[in-house]
Formats: structure tokens, C-alpha cells, sequence
């Protein structure tokens, strides 16, 4: 005869690995913050920002995506800064590329 499952056991380690893995979440978002620069946003700049990018249309959001992609080449594999400063811009002082 097989052991019966304890699902409230189950049910909690549950519980306990998402509450895990929204702190994980929340905290790559913050070094992800930080790693591209916009650390030195305000709280209601960066949010202005972030409600625009969700109303975005897909050719923007596209466009976006790649300059992410490139921000990403650019960063090694361990997660560390590879040619920026330690505010996670560039090295040579370079912003945002001119018009």
C-alpha cells in the first residue's frame, strides 16, 4: 500500500519556494535598475517610464528589445560589467548617443 501524500507539507514548501522566487524576482529588477543607469531616475521618473514602455506599440517595444539585447552582449556571463563604470555606464563617459 503506498504512503499517502502530505499536501499540506507539499502545499507549503510550495508556498515557501514562490515566496523565494518573487524576492529573487524583485531584487534582479532592482540590480537590473542599477546596471543600466537608471538608478539615478526618481521614483515617479522611472515609473513614468515604465508605464509608457507598457503602452508602447510592438514596433517601439521591438526596437527596445534589441537595444536591450545589446546591453546584455555587452555583460558578462557572471552578471558583472564588462567596459562600464562602476554605475553601470559606459566607461568612456558616454549617454545616451546623440540625435
Amino acid at each position: 500500500m503506498k504512503k499517502p501524500r502530505d499536501l499540506d507539507a507539499e502545499l507549503q514548501a510550495l508556498q515557501q519556494r514562490a515566496k523565494a522566487l518573487k524576492g529573487r524576482r524583485v531584487t534582479q529588477f532592482g540590480e537590473l535598475v542599477i546596471a543600466t543607469g537608471a538608478d539615478h531616475l526618481s521614483i515617479e521618473e522611472l515609473a513614468g517610464a515604465l508605464v509608457a514602455a507598457a503602452k508602447a506599440d510592438a514596433s517601439t517595444r521591438e526596437a527596445w528589445r534589441r537595444a536591450g539585447a545589446g546591453f546584455f552582449q555587452g555583460q558578462s556571463r557572471t552578471g558583472g560589467s564588462v567596459g562600464r563604470n562602476g554605475q553601470g555606464r559606459p566607461a568612456d563617459g558616454g549617454g545616451a548617443p546623440p540625435a
